[in-house]
């Protein structure tokens, strides 16, 4: 349990450091990704993004476990 706490507090220490560039990607902008605009609400429903994120997460746990 500690082992994940460390390793997530680095991860999150890293996406902070690099959330400038992080930026740069178009993460969150990509095509899928829906948008609800109404007059005074807008909806927003990044799924195309999420699926990514998941995938390189999926591929980073399976790393580490090996």
């Amino acid at each position: 349990m500690q082992k994940l706490l460390i390793i997530a507090g680095i991860v999150l220490v890293l996406a902070g450091l690099l959330w400038p560039w992080l930026s740069r990607l178009g993460l969150g902008r990509l095509p899928g990704d829906i948008v609800f605009r109404g007059e005074n609400t807008q909806v927003y429903f990044p799924i195309v993004t999420c699926l990514i994120l998941s995938a390189l997460l999926s591929f980073a746990f399976w790393l580490f476990n090996r």
